[in-house]
């Protein structure tokens, strides 16, 4: 006698599904100071591999390989970092300087305001004090909570490598893990997504760091060109930000342009900085991501940016930038599997023909009339 198949209603299949998924996603929330280190060497570790391959190629022990790739990375890293910090540093010197112009500049525009628009001057201008008052005393707490974050970065600073160097170092066996946890009928396909994820990671951020070098030095030429105050702090800020599709390159132009108003006498220079960060973009989206980038990554807009903000809400910072390549891996895995595939196809940019539509024999006709 065999048993019965068991057959669910569908609004019991959907109770089920919401709440493996409200489980799953509490728990990478809950868990994110061990998961978001770990995933960020997973990445760091496909994009290096190929250089501790070359390295080996090179008759190098496999550990000494790792160990200068490593450095090479810390060298790159660090060096950015402390050229980054310096700016910084300069730039909270001068933070009271920047404020006191901004209260001046709102100061006018109210005076102006009241004059034409009949407005309380008078309760306009307590607004700003209170207001610099608020915005000095939120930056030293700023300052505090910059450290506390600062601290934790470090942190995981210290983990990353180490999780990076063994993640390298049993690359095989990680790699026959996987085989064998998908057993021995599924190995072409496992293969094949295996491969291609290390492909899609590795061209993927490759590209991703050529692009964000080439776009900070645009910006750093352009803001010197210019005259504007923390031209490579800004500079390196829009590079970091123009990653986060969408929205961080409209963050990355607001800093500069307010930068531009507080510390130049003229507006215009704020008008010349939106000008140029445009021209910056055009040439981004059509000759460095095309060309350099290349990238397989064809998440269409909606989820980029519903994802950007779902990776901010569950991990913060860090969210925002894993978001986009865990999506890709995501959308490269459901592609590989038959039943899944029609969620990938939601996921992508590739556009439904007239003939999936059902509109082709509407056109058919039009012609012939």
């Amino acid at each position: 006698m065999t048993a019965r198949e068991i057959k669910f209603p569908f609004y019991a299949k959907a109770s089920l599904l919401l709440i493996g998924l409200f489980v799953f996603i509490s728990m990478l929330y809950i868990a994110q100071s061990i998961i978001v280190p770990i995933v960020f060497a997973v990445i760091i570790a496909i994009v290096l591999h190929p250089v501790v391959n070359f390295f080996v190629r090179l008759k190098i022990h496999r550990i000494i390989a790792i160990i200068i790739t490593l450095l090479l990375t810390f060298i790159a890293v660090g060096a950015i970092g402390l050229l980054t910090f310096n700016q910084v540093s300069r730039f909270s010197e001068t933070w009271p300087v920047l404020v006191d112009k901004f209260t001046l500049m709102l100061s006018e525009a109210t005076t102006w305001v009241s004059r034409h628009f009949d407005i309380n001057p008078w309760n306009v201008h307590q607004w700003i004090v209170k207001t610099k008052a608020e915005l000095l005393s939120n930056s030293n707490a700023a300052i505090g909570q910059t450290l506390f974050v600062v601290g934790n970065a470090l942190m995981v600073m210290l983990l990353v490598p180490v999780y990076v160097f063994v993640i390298l170092y049993y690359h095989s066996l990680l790699i026959e893990f996987i085989h064998r946890l998908f057993g021995s009928g599924n190995q072409t396909q496992v293969s094949e997504i295996v491969n291609q994820t290390k492909t899609l990671i590795q061209r993927y951020l490759s590209g991703l760091i050529i692009e964000a070098v080439m776009i900070a030095l645009m910006e750093i030429a352009a803001l010197f060109i210019l005259g504007i105050q923390y031209a490579i702090l800004l500079g390196i800020i829009g590079a970091l930000l123009n990653v986060i599709p969408y929205i961080g390159g409209l963050v990355a132009v607001a800093l500069p342009m307010l930068i531009a108003f507080a510390t130049k006498d003229s507006a215009w220079y704020a008008l010349y900085v939106l000008v140029i960060y445009y021209i910056i973009q055009l040439i981004d989206n059509n000759l460095i991501v095309p060309l350099i980038v290349s990238s397989k990554v064809k998440i269409n807009a909606l989820f980029s940016i519903i994802v950007v903000f779902a990776g901010n809400a569950l991990w913060g910072i860090s969210g925002m930038f894993l978001s986009i390549p865990l999506l890709a891996i995501i959308k490269l895995i459901f592609d590989h599997i038959e039943t899944l595939k029609p969620w990938g196809f939601l996921l992508g940019d590739a556009k439904p023909s007239a003939s999936l539509l059902g509109i082709e024999p509407i056109l058919k006709k039009i012609k012939k009339k």
